[in-house]
């Protein structure tokens, strides 16, 4: 099997309340890391317009610090090509005119040397500013941390945009050189009660969040439990052979067509090899692991799952409230992995890391949200309207942007990232009322 990695590695974290100068150091360094055995052909690779490749992540990354932070705040700063200003905008319609998303696997100039140059010229600018005693220094310093966080969600979408585009190479190559699978066995299922009540959810104000997270607010939530563990592989073959992907009453009626539409009848990169069930991840070609976490599914087949198990997917106020008595420790990136691992029955249910976990939550404003002003505001605020809430992390995130409040978003037919999922149900009383 062709490799692009000969040894796996563990990635630099910052510490906890790290000067914004040694965060961002941290952070940069990091992105450099995920592409250092990558060729220019891996960097340019774009396979859908979901995703994007590898150089253009990097470029982005370091426009967004040019753009909102040196830009304004650095007098005389001059870029190395003004042109990059429209070539690596994303989705900032007050920042100016963008490339054609679909398009960005086109860019074949500038070259991955030059993306790397353009990120030296934007590191020493901004290491200069962040160096300074300024009066606005702490206004500086929180632009500084917003763009280490953002640019730690474009790490996790290098890895995964890079799995969908090395997926359509037949020789199956590995980013990360495969590490044998531990020997598991299955985890019975079991259930975290909640009495339910009148609960607060939401970021607390303390320390770096994004606006979505926020404003803090009470929900009321019935009795329910939570399933004490994420399902697993073993779990959704039994799901299959159940003819799960065949019983149209099992799902929602766009999911449906979604999947004859798609011909779904797998998790992605899943596929049936001489009796057995393989998939493809970010280590290469593997057998199935039984007891791990499913990944790569759509919200349409995570409801779908919940139903033909007489369950369903929780809230992601019922998530929230179970997580944040849990500390934020699990298999992220920063651990190298690259792949979900089996819980090995973990006490702490596997709450943080493996996959992002659907939630029947819709990505809407919480009670009194109001968006940024200026170009920041386009953060979140504007994708609020037909996603769902994912909430927990996966192999493939920094360890560092998470907590309890958190909140992910994706499309329900969308199935390329770390996407899996936990039951949930009611909790009645022995008459069979809500308690």
């Amino acid at each position: 099997m062709f490799a692009l990695e000969k040894q796996n590695q563990s990635f630099e974290t910052a510490p906890e309340n790290a000067p914004a100068a040694e965060f961002y150091q941290i952070t940069r360094r990091r992105s450099l890391a995920l592409v250092k055995n990558l060729s220019p052909e891996d960097m340019g690779l774009q396979s859908m317009e979901d995703a994007s490749p590898a150089k253009w992540h990097l470029a982005h990354t370091s426009w967004f610090f040019e753009q909102f932070i040196l830009k304004p705040h650095v007098a005389g700063y001059v870029s190395p090509d003004d042109r990059f200003a429209f070539l690596f905008n994303s989705y900032y319609v007050r920042m100016g005119p963008r490339h054609t998303r679909t398009n960005r696997g086109l860019i074949s100039r500038p070259g991955v040397d030059a993306v790397l140059a353009y990120r030296a010229h934007v590191d020493a600018a901004m290491l200069a500013l962040l160096a300074e005693d300024r009066a606005n220094a702490e206004e500086i310093s929180a632009l500084a941390t917003l763009g280490c966080h953002h640019e730690m969600q474009h790490q996790e979408l290098l890895v995964t945009d890079l799995l969908h585009a090395l997926s359509h190479n037949p020789l199956l190559p590995a980013y990360r050189e495969p590490t044998p699978a531990p020997a598991t066995a299955a985890v019975p299922v079991g259930w975290i009660e909640h009495p339910g009540g009148l609960v607060e959810i939401g970021h607390d104000g303390d320390g770096f969040a994004y606006d979505c997270e926020g404003p803090r607010h009470k929900a009321y939530l019935r009795p329910f439990r939570l399933a004490s563990r994420l399902v697993t592989n073993r779990d959704w073959i039994a799901f299959i052979e159940a003819g799960g992907y065949k019983t149209p009453e099992l799902w929602l009626a766009d999911g449906w067509a979604t999947c004859e539409r798609e011909n779904w009848d797998t998790p992605l990169y899943w596929w049936r090899q001489d009796g057995a069930w393989w998939s493809y991840s970010l280590q290469g070609a593997q057998a199935i692991d039984s007891d791990a976490p499913v990944v790569h599914v759509s919200y349409y087949e995570a409801d779908a799952f919940a139903r033909w198990s007489g369950k369903r997917l929780p809230t992601e106020a019922e998530w929230e409230v179970v997580a944040r008595d849990r500390p934020v420790r699990g298999n992220f990136l920063d651990d190298g992995a690259f792949r979900p691992l089996p819980s090995d029955n973990r006490s702490d249910g596997q709450f943080w890391g493996d996959v992002w976990e659907w939630t029947q939550s819709p990505f809407t404003p919480y009670p009194g949200f109001r968006p940024p002003e200026g170009a920041v505001g386009e953060y979140n605020g504007k994708f609020m309207c037909n996603q769902f809430v994912l909430r927990g992390g996966s192999c493939a995130t920094p360890v560092y942007q998470m907590r309890p409040s958190y909140r992910t978003f994706f499309y329900p037919h969308q199935r390329w990232q770390m996407l899996g999922l936990r039951l949930a149900d009611d909790v009645f009383d022995l008459q069979g009322s809500l308690t």
